[in-house]
């Protein structure tokens, strides 16, 4: 049977550059679809494309507005291809409107020499001692992900009590499970709740305005991670002015940086 995010994000080609998909009831959000798998849904239109040269480096989406229900369109044009990096401009539309927008570049990776600075969450629990998260009136979107939360830092802890940080870590992968590629993780990469919900503990309306994923493995290394949990850790910089940002990392269960991400996200107070 194929994977549910394997069917939310399946776009069938319309000409050399255009791909029909539509949106799927199980990754609905609180308006219109998840970004996460609007973002997947994108780069899987790069993916497919019989241009396309090496692998992803670099996703950027711009929810320019809702998404309904139903069909939309997705345009993946070639801007320019270079030696090692390949330029696309994407645009996602439902009729004339569109919706969203976005770039994404892909790269030839070479063997180089390699280092990471960052490291990964210190003193988290494995994943098999901690409870998966109870999606009991979250959004549709949260049933499609095996969530375990460090102790003390579940989401949806709506008492109002503000704490001094926004910071969250998670182990995370598709439920059902699946094997890792680059759309699941460009997915994954939005699957952080909303900062301003973690530090306020309290709802509050909100909407990604734009959101970029750089991705530091290649093919191979997700492939080697599996459906294993990752391991996942996000946090905001500042909150001001009806905006803050949100700035997360995705780990493989061996230590190694999969992803990186940034967003910015308007709120109501």
């Amino acid at each position: 049977m194929t994977h549910v995010l394997d069917q939310a994000i399946a776009l069938t080609p319309l000409d050399a550059n255009r791909f029909a998909g539509a949106t799927h009831p199980a990754y609905a959000n609180m308006v219109g679809p998840f970004g996460g798998i609007t973002g997947a849904a994108l780069l899987n239109a790069v993916l497919q494309h019989p241009a396309r040269a090496g692998e992803p480096i670099a996703l950027t989406v711009n929810f320019a507005g809702p998404i309904a229900d139903g069909a939309f369109e997705i345009e993946a044009l070639p801007l320019r291809s270079n030696r090692s990096t390949q330029h696309w401009n994407l645009l996602l539309r439902q009729g004339e409107q569109v919706c969203a927008s976005g770039s994404a570049v892909f790269a030839q990776r070479r063997e180089t020499w390699s280092a990471h600075e960052a490291q990964p969450p210190q003193g988290m629990p494995a994943a098999a001692a901690l409870q998966r998260l109870s999606r009991h009136g979250a959004p549709a979107w949260t049933n499609c992900y095996d969530m375990r939360f460090a102790p003390g830092e579940e989401p949806f802890r709506f008492d109002g009590q503000e704490q001094p940080h926004s910071l969250s870590r998670l182990w995370i992968r598709d439920e059902p499970p699946r094997p890792l590629d680059f759309a699941a993780l460009a997915a994954i990469c939005d699957a952080f709740f909303p900062r301003i919900f973690i530090r306020r503990r309290k709802p509050a309306p909100i909407g990604t305005v734009t959101l970029t994923t750089f991705f530091h493995a290649d093919a191979a290394l997700l492939a080697a991670q599996g459906e294993r949990h990752l391991l996942g850790t996000a946090r905001a910089l500042n909150f001001r002015h009806g905006y803050f940002d949100q700035s997360a990392e995705v780990w493989g269960d061996d230590g190694q940086l999969l992803a990186s991400t940034h967003q910015m996200v308007y709120f109501r107070d």
